[in-house]
This record gives structure tokens, C-alpha cells and sequence, in this order.
């Protein structure tokens, strides 16, 4: 069975750190995907990327309550950015890494924001403040079923790479961020943009290997949608 190394927010609920990931991503991972679900820890000092590398068949950068410290794409830190820079030294080199080794790759909701800084891009750290543009956050206080309801449509680019996965033209996601794209990293290409022109999903179209990054949730309830059921599985494919 192939290995999905499944990158870990870390978080300090106490006087104790935790790394933890979701269910959700681990049963799309084993079911949606094929493969064996192995957690990746962010640790003090940093696992070795080409040690991580070489005992996963692809990677899965995971959201999380935290944000990508601007200091990697020279922004000002906003009041209301929570950050795991801790995770920021993990996942940035691996994300490099992972790439230039052609190893499949799935970036959701950070890890998608993740995937962008690392190569270069910017994000906005509050898109309702700007004009013009959707409250992309999730309701607040709601049961969970409520809080990953799709909530507004995307359309995805002819003849990309989720076009081609999915067989789709356009769709309906959930939306649980304040922060996107907002500088598009060189070599990336948007695959897929929210209705007021936010970036929602990338690729690389010269990658070496499988390489997708989604800013919404495909891993809540994947089975039963089929965007995300494609997403998963054309992930496992290519591991």
C-alpha cells in the first residue's frame, strides 16, 4: 500500500505541545486516496525533508487554524493572524522539496496557502476587508454539518487539471478562510477562482509529479461529493 505522509498542525493547548490532524483527512486519505495515512509531526527542530521524503509516497499539507507567518512573503503581521511558525519551517522547505522530487502532492485550505508562499507568492490576510470581495470565513457558532456546507460556486479553468480529474466545469465548495491568494507564485497556474475572482484552487503545469492546491475543505464528507471524491482519487492515482 502506498504512504501518504499527512502533515500535523501544532498546537498549544496548555503548557503542552500537540500535533494533530483532523479524521476527516486521514479517512480521505485511506479510503479516498488508497493509501496508508502517516502523520507528519512540525517539531521544534525540523524533520530532514529528504528523510520525510524518502519514507512517504506523497504528501498532504492540511489546513489549520493558523496562518503562514507574512515574514515569508514580506507582509506586515495584521491583528487577528495566528501563526504556527513552528509548521512554517516544516512545511515550506518540504513543499520545495516534495516538488522538485516530483512526489505527488495535495495542499488544502494553509497547506494550499502554504504551497503559494513557498514558491514565492503573497497572500491577503483578511479578504472581507477588501472591496468587492465574498466573506470566504466560516459561520461562527453552527454545528459542523452547517459550518462545511458548500457555500458559494467555483469555476474551474477548461482543460485543467480539476476539470480533467472531475469531468466538472463548475461546482459548489465550502468556504472556512480570512486569508488567499493574492500575489500567484511563478510556475503555478490558477485552476479554479471563487465569484469574485478569488484564486480557489492551483497547479503546476510542468510539475514532475501530481501537484494540487485547494483553499476549501475536499476532505469533509468526501465520499458523497463528486469533486472531492475525484480530487482524492486522482491523488491516489498518482502516488
Amino acid at each position: 500500500m502506498k504512504r501518504v505522509g499527512i502533515v500535523c498542525d501544532r498546537r498549544v493547548p496548555g503548557d503542552m505541545a500537540v500535533h494533530q490532524v483532523h479524521d476527516e483527512y486521514i479517512a480521505a486519505v485511506r479510503d479516498g486516496a488508497g493509501a496508508l495515512p502517516l502523520l507528519v509531526p512540525s517539531t521544534d527542530t525540523p524533520l530532514n525533508s529528504a528523510d520525510l521524503l524518502a519514507a512517504v509516497d506523497g504528501l498532504l499539507f492540511t489546513g489549520a487554524v493558523s496562518n503562514v507567518a507574512p515574514s515569508h512573503y514580506g507582509g506586515d503581521l495584521r491583528s487577528g493572524t495566528e501563526l504556527d511558525e513552528i509548521r512554517d519551517a516544516t512545511t515550506l522547505p518540504l513543499l520545495r522539496a516534495a516538488i522538485g522530487a516530483g512526489k505527488p502532492v495535495l495542499a488544502i485550505c494553509r497547506g494550499f496557502q502554504e504551497l503559494n508562499v513557498a514558491l514565492g507568492g503573497s497572500l491577503h490576510q483578511h479578504l472581507h476587508e477588501i472591496p468587492g470581495r465574498l466573506d470566504h470565513r466560516e459561520p461562527a457558532n453552527v454545528a459542523r454539518d452547517i459550518e462545511y456546507a458548500p457555500s458559494h460556486p467555483i469555476v474551474l479553468a477548461p482543460g485543467g487539471l480539476l476539470a480533467r480529474l472531475s469531468g466538472m466545469t463548475d461546482a459548489m465548495v465550502n468556504s472556512l478562510h480570512h486569508q488567499g491568494v493574492d500575489r500567484l507564485a511563478p510556475g503555478l497556474k490558477a485552476e479554479a477562482h471563487a465569484p469574485d475572482g478569488q484564486i480557489e484552487a492551483l497547479c503546476m503545469p510542468h510539475a514532475k509529479g501530481f501537484l494540487l492546491g485547494v483553499q476549501w475543505h475536499p476532505e469533509w464528507a468526501f465520499a458523497g461529493d463528486s469533486l472531492s471524491l475525484a480530487i482524492f482519487r486522482g491523488f491516489g492515482t498518482a502516488l
